[in-house]
């Protein structure tokens, strides 16, 4: 079978999680607002450097947004419009836009080059919302950052691009800021993209060297950044490296020892950090994902044996397991800042923990326990394959340990297994890797942003519905969250979000703040590193 090649939407730090520093002090905030480390002199020509925990793979931003590719790919390409910290959104490439909910323009500014020399015309975003929008290109941007059925067409002459939406979108722009743009020689050949970059971005990758470190260079002229940032301002890096650095007491010691600028750590290291001193910015991110398996073959894809996998789960003790004791439990899926709507939307909607409920549930799916304590149905032993991603830390280790433990104790079979977050997406994505539940955070700023992951098709025909869920009381909200704006939209994703707790479709259960610590460097975070908003300080 055609294995589907896809890429989950783990933003930059959504994995990343520490055991201290999560409260905000003089030197750190929760904002998103430039924090800086340094004396406050900026330098000329400077190097910024960050650590990532383990390589990104392919770079092609179109088919990639795993945190790394994802957090890289800011640095070398440009997106429609910006966003701010606090959630505006700014032009970029975009002078002016309009948008009405079912169709929307925008006004290139003039002169945009790409790293090769040719001009990004309005023909060349309208093809990158074109490839996207194709279903046979798997683009794991589709139904993520750009809403199903819109079509672009382009006016060369007026450098206007022109969106029609099939549907309404109530956050259209905030979702099209996380959109990378690609230059034409790209998207003629996409084979380049996987380890070089071409696009209109303030830098180019100019070294690459797989599991140890990428190298972007500065690239002079630009003048199209986020409400009109450009590459001449004083203090921005010449270069900007980022170093594969696996283990966190490595990325803290560098970070102290000023040959880094900044790390996000997934340990007790962190404390280190903070007692240095050093500013830090607070980013809450969703930590504990539980995806059930609803195809056809799988024991998940009875609703009776989801419920008993949930209530045989302590989901309070297990989120302090993986937050180390730092987080709580989850409120909604779309925490990550800047964020379009606030609400929980998961308090009193997951089943509780409940051992007499575990075997009343898996009593109604057919199963009856055994002489040795297990479940078992027409003689064979209920038994859960297990997935969870290992960049979840030491804390995902013991909480996947504590998880296992409960499940077993209830009566229920389990095969455990970690695996990095390409081994992941491949599993999930794919048809190779038999999986009934899996941990795979996935942190997004707007709730319209996970749609394509509970509905519509799955992997096999080109869809990000790895779960393969059918839940027609979650399609009905979104489709009427879909229909307004505001605080109106954001009520009816709530509503929706609840519903697919309430059937134990899927449980999200831990979220925990995230701060990126700084040394020399003011700062800014949009989702991910602000190249243009880097700031070299001595």
């Amino acid at each position: 079978m055609k294995q589907i090649t896809r890429s989950l939407a783990v933003l930059a730090v959504a994995l990343a999680a520490t055991l201290s520093a999560c409260s905000a002090s003089p030197s750190s905030n929760t904002s998103g607002t430039p924090a800086a480390n340094g004396s406050g002199s900026y330098v000329t020509d400077g190097t910024y450097t960050e650590t990532m925990v383990s390589d990104p793979g392919s770079l092609d931003p179109q088919l990639s947004i795993v945190s790394g590719a994802f957090e890289m790919g800011g640095f070398a390409y440009d997106t429609i419009v910006g966003i701010s910290p606090t959630g505006d959104v700014l032009p970029q490439l975009a002078k002016s836009w309009t948008d009405d909910g079912t169709s929307a323009t925008f006004t290139l500014n003039d002169g945009i080059t790409c790293s090769d020399g040719s001009t990004l015309t309005a023909q060349t975003v309208a093809d990158n919302i074109n490839w996207v929008e194709n279903t046979d290109n798997a683009s794991p941007f589709l139904g993520t950052f750009l809403p199903a059925g819109i079509t672009a067409s382009a006016d060369n002459t007026t450098n206007i691009v022109t969106f029609d939406l099939s549907v309404p979108a109530p956050f259209l722009l905030q979702s099209i800021a996380n959109l990378p743009i690609v230059c034409d020689a790209g998207l003629a050949d996409r084979s380049q993209l996987t380890s070089a970059t071409i696009g209109s971005g303030p830098y180019e990758l100019t070294q690459a060297v797989p599991n140890d470190h990428y190298t972007y260079t500065r690239r002079d002229g630009y003048t199209w950044g986020p409400d009109g940032a450009t590459t001449a301002t004083q203090g921005m890096p010449k270069t900007i490296t980022v170093q594969i650095v696996p283990n966190e007491s490595t990325a803290v010691n560098l970070l102290l020892a000023g040959s880094v600028n900044m790390v996000t750590t997934t340990g007790p290291d962190g404390a280190r950090a903070q007692a240095a001193g050093l500013s830090s910015i607070n980013v809450p991110a969703n930590l504990g994902y539980t995806w059930y398996n609803h195809a056809d073959g799988h024991p998940t894809a009875d609703a009776n044996v989801r419920q008993a996998l949930t209530q045989a789960i302590n989901y309070d003790d297990l989120a302090t397991a993986i937050t180390g004791n730092t987080g709580s439990r989850a409120t909604a899926l779309a925490v990550l800042p800047p964020t379009t709507c606030s609400y929980d939307s998961v308090s009193g909607n997951v089943s509780p923990y409940d051992l007499q409920g575990v075997d009343t549930a898996l009593q109604a799916a057919g199963y009856s326990k055994t002489t040795d304590n297990k479940f078992a149905k027409d003689g064979q032993p209920l038994t859960i394959n297990f997935l969870y991603d290992s960049v979840l830390g030491t804390t995902g280790d013991a909480a996947a340990e504590l998880a296992t433990q409960d499940w077993q104790a209830a009566g229920i079979t389990v095969n455990t297994q970690s695996m990095a977050t390409a081994q992941m997406s491949a599993a999930l994505f794919g048809t190779d890797t038999p999986w009934d539940v899996a941990w795979e955070p996935i942190n997004v700023n707007s709730p319209d942003q996970m749609m394509a992951f509970f509905s519509g098709p799955g992997p096999a025909d080109g869809g990000s519905n790895l779960s393969m869920i059918d839940n027609q009381t979650y399609n009905n909200a979104v489709a009427d969250a879909m229909t307004k704006t505001g605080q109106d939209a954001c009520t009816a994703f709530q509503q929706a979000e609840a519903s697919l707790f309430t059937a134990n479709d899927f449980i999200a259960w831990a979220v925990r703040v995230n701060p990126i610590y700084l040394s020399k460097v003011e700062y800014v975070y949009v989702g991910r590193t602000q190249p243009t908003g880097l700031r070299m300080l001595a």
